[in-house]
């Protein structure tokens, strides 16, 4: 014991003489590199400051939310290959094996103008969904979404698999629409009865529109069906989320093409 409060001693003294060190140097400085300056009332009003991070807490349907959002506007060109999410075995319907089946997802296009090439994604963020949130000897985590507030741009998308509430409208006025599917969206392979737009014609979606950005964009992984929040802008609540991974997008979607090819998303030549 006197060992340890020997060094604990020691160790003190020496923080402490470091500190007078860092004071002394600060001190030394010139006065202009720490001085504080009166802002007027019209500097004040044009002035703003925010944090990285937002945490919200909330609960609808039995079920409690904590969301983290990232404030920011980010533009982004990317591409996914074959992601497949959500395999188990389902029963009643169980496809291709997955609940998503995506051979691509691609940010922006290198085929048309130059404001193609990127997509823009506001407000990014997590949240999770819990069961007695206020309980902790009950407290159940039921899993989580990502999504964006808003997101406007080209998007090259194939889908073979959707779990999810998905809507888009083809220029001749054909829609694609998950709620037509029996099984509610989960496992749903595209086909649809004509006049319609099948995920087999589908090469991809420009979201958003003159009147703004698509607002809607969420997966989820669920252990169990959960009703979230209608989402940022909107009073109108998502379809429910299904067990498994889960896809919601609706908002303001139009198809780029319903030849079912991908636009090219190619590195710009310098």
């Amino acid at each position: 014991m006197m060992t340890t409060l020997l060094t604990l001693s020691g160790g003190i003294a020496v923080a402490k003489r470091r500190a007078a060190v860092m004071l002394l140097a600060v001190l030394a400085m010139p006065l202009a590199w720490g001085q504080m300056q009166a802002l007027s009332e019209d500097e004040m009003s044009n002035t703003r400051g925010q944090g990285l991070l937002a945490v919200s807490n909330s609960s609808l349907g039995g079920f409690d939310f904590t969301k983290v959002s990232l404030d920011a506007d980010i533009t982004l060109s990317a591409n996914f290959r074959n992601m497949r999410l959500g395999e188990y075995n389902y029963a009643p319907r169980n496809g291709l094996g997955a609940d998503i089946d995506m051979p691509y997802l691609q940010f922006g296009r290198s085929d048309g103008t130059e404001a193609q090439r990127l997509v823009q994604i506001s407000n990014p963020y997590f949240e999770f969904v819990y069961r007695n949130g206020g309980d902790p000897a009950n407290r159940e985590v039921i899993g989580m979404r990502l999504g964006f507030d808003a997101i406007s741009g080209d998007v090259g998308l194939k889908l073979n698999t959707l779990s999810g509430s998905m809507k888009v409208t083809a220029p001749d006025g054909s829609i694609l629409d998950s709620h037509t599917d029996l099984m509610g969206g989960k496992r749903w392979d595209g086909a649809c009865t004509a006049p319609c737009l099948s995920l087999a014609q589908l090469g991809g979606v420009t979201a958003g529109d003159a009147s703004g950005p698509s607002r809607d964009f969420w997966i989820s992984v669920l252990k169990t069906g959960v009703q979230f929040s209608a989402p940022s802008g909107s009073t109108t609540l998502p379809d429910a989320a299904q067990a498994g991974v889960w896809l919601n997008w609706r908002d303001k979607l139009q198809a780029i093409a319903t030849n079912g090819l991908v636009p090219p998303n190619l590195p710009k030549v310098k």
